[in-house]
């Protein structure tokens, strides 16, 4: 399951093109649940991105500086070694 929260977006739909129209400093928020495959590769010469996708298809990337793909993976390391999440 995919969903978006927009804060204040204007789009215009237009002979089929969809443009957005609004202000450039509106922000959104994607969640992805329910994730079937993930990926993490090198992006370019400096980043490291992470590929989710579910069973729809529906996917998202994220593209990380190496401290903060290093964070994540710490962050994880940590869970499992101190919530009964990982049992």
């Amino acid at each position: 399951m995919l969903t978006f929260d927009f804060k204040q977006f204007m789009f215009e739909l237009k002979e089929g093109a969809i443009k957005h129209v609004g202000a450039s400093n509106n922000a959104a928020t994607v969640k992805l649940y329910d994730i079937d495959s993930i990926d993490v590769r090198e992006f370019g010469d400096e980043r490291v991105k992470v590929a989710f996708e579910d069973a729809e298809d529906n996917e998202v990337e994220v593209a990380l500086d190496p401290p903060e793909a290093r964070e994540v993976a710490r962050g994880i390391e940590m869970l499992e070694e101190e919530s009964d999440l990982f049992e």
